[in-house]
C-alpha cells in the first residue's frame, strides 16, 4: 500500500510540475506579448497621426489585396470613353487615359509593385545602416576605421548616376531587386549619422555598467543601444521609402527603367507625352499618379512621426500606466456589482 502511495504522489507531483511549467511557459509568452506588442501598440495608437497614417496606408494596402486577388478589372485600352473626368462616370471614378484605360484600375494595379518595391528599398537601406553604424560606433578602433572607410567610399559615388548605370545594366523587373538598387548607396550616410550617436550612448553610465557586468557586445547592442536610436532609425526608414518612391517614380518618366508592366511612372510619362501638363483634359490623367504617391509618402510620414512615442520612454510608461489603471479601476467595479 505504502509503495501505491508513493508511486501516486510522485504520479501527482510530476503532473504538477508539468502543470506548473505550462503555466510559466504560458506567463512568458503572455508578458512577452504584453510588452512588445500591446503595450507598443497602445502607446502608438494614441496619437492621432498614427491613427491618420494608418488609415492611409490601409488604403493602399486594400487596393494591392484587391489586386492580388483579381477582384477589380485589368487595365487594358478602349475599355471606356476616352479622357473621362474624374467623378464624372462613377463606373470609372478616376476617368480614363486617352486611350480609353480605367486610371483607377491602373493604380491598383501598380500596387503591389510599388509597395513591395519601397518596402524592399526601405529595409535594405535601414537595416545596412543600423548594424553598420552600430558595430562602428560601438566597437571603435580597427572596426570603425575599416567600416567608416568603406561608407566613405560609397558616400563618395554619386548616387542618381550609378542609379542609372545600374538600372540600364541589369533592367530590373523585380520590384525587391528594383527597390535594392535605388537605395544602393543610401545606406552610407544614415549609417556615419548613427554612428555619430552610438560613439555618445556607448560612454553611458548603464552601458558602462553592462559591459562592468560582463554583458554581450550583441546583448547591449540590443538592448541599451538600438532603443536610444529607434526614433531616428524610424524617421530614415520613412526618408528611405519615400526616396525609393521618388527615385522610381522618376525613372520610370524618363524612361531609364524597363516598362515591364503598369506602374505609377509609366502612367506619369504616357500622361506627360500626351500632353497632359499643357491641356486640361488630360491634366487629371497627370493628376491622379501623383496624389497616389504623395498619398502614398504621407502615410508613411503621419505613422513614423506617431510611431516616435513608442521609443519614447516617459511617453510610453505614462500612457501605459493610464491604461492599467483603467483596467484595474473596471475590473473593481465590477467585482463591486457581483
Amino acid at each position: 500500500m505504502a509503495t501505491e502511495t508513493d508511486a501516486s504522489s510522485e504520479e501527482v507531483d510530476w503532473r504538477s510540475g508539468s502543470s506548473a511549467a505550462e503555466m510559466s511557459r504560458r506567463d512568458r509568452l503572455e508578458e512577452i506579448y504584453r510588452r512588445m506588442v500591446y503595450e507598443p501598440a497602445l502607446v502608438a495608437w494614441s496619437d492621432k497621426r498614427t491613427r491618420y497614417g494608418s488609415l492611409v496606408l490601409s488604403v493602399y494596402l486594400l487596393m494591392a489585396l484587391v489586386e492580388v486577388l483579381g477582384l477589380w478589372r485589368n487595365p487594358s485600352p478602349n475599355q471606356a470613353p476616352r479622357l473621362i473626368k474624374p467623378f464624372e462616370n462613377m463606373q470609372f471614378p478616376l476617368g480614363t487615359t486617352q486611350s480609353g484605360v480605367d486610371l483607377l484600375a491602373l493604380i491598383v494595379d501598380s500596387t503591389p509593385f510599388i509597395l513591395l518595391m519601397v518596402f524592399a528599398g526601405g529595409v535594405w537601406a535601414t537595416a545596412i545602416a543600423v548594424v553598420v553604424g552600430t558595430v562602428s560606433g560601438y566597437k571603435g578602433g580597427t572596426t570603425d576605421t575599416v567600416i567608416t572607410s568603406i561608407s566613405d567610399f560609397f558616400m563618395a559615388i554619386p548616387g542618381l548616376p550609378l542609379v542609372i548605370i545600374l538600372s540600364i545594366t541589369f533592367s530590373p523587373e523585380n520590384p525587391v531587386f528594383l527597390g535594392v538598387i535605388l537605395t544602393i548607396n543610401y545606406w552610407a550616410g544614415l549609417g556615419r549619422s548613427i554612428r555619430s550617436q552610438v560613439l555618445s550612448i556607448r560612454e553611458a553610465n548603464y552601458v558602462e555598467a553592462s559591459r562592468t557586468m560582463g554583458t554581450s557586445t550583441p546583448r547591449i547592442i540590443a538592448k541599451d543601444v538600438l532603443p536610444n536610436i529607434m526614433p531616428y532609425v524610424m524617421v530614415n526608414f520613412v526618408f528611405a521609402a519615400r526616396y525609393t518612391i521618388f527615385a522610381s517614380v522618376g525613372l520610370y518618366l524618363i524612361g531609364v527603367l524597363p516598362y515591364t508592366g503598369q506602374n505609377w511612372g509609366v502612367t506619369l510619362n504616357n500622361a506627360y507625352n500626351s500632353g497632359g501638363l499643357f491641356t486640361w483634359d488630360a491634366f487629371h490623367w497627370l493628376a491622379v499618379p501623383i496624389v497616389a504617391i504623395i498619398g502614398l509618402a504621407l502615410g508613411l510620414i503621419l505613422v513614423s512621426q506617431g510611431m516616435d512615442r513608442i521609443f519614447n520612454p516617459r511617453v510610453r510608461t505614462r500612457l501605459t500606466g493610464e491604461s492599467e489603471s483603467v483596467e484595474e479601476d473596471d475590473g473593481s467595479s465590477t467585482t463591486g456589482l457581483m
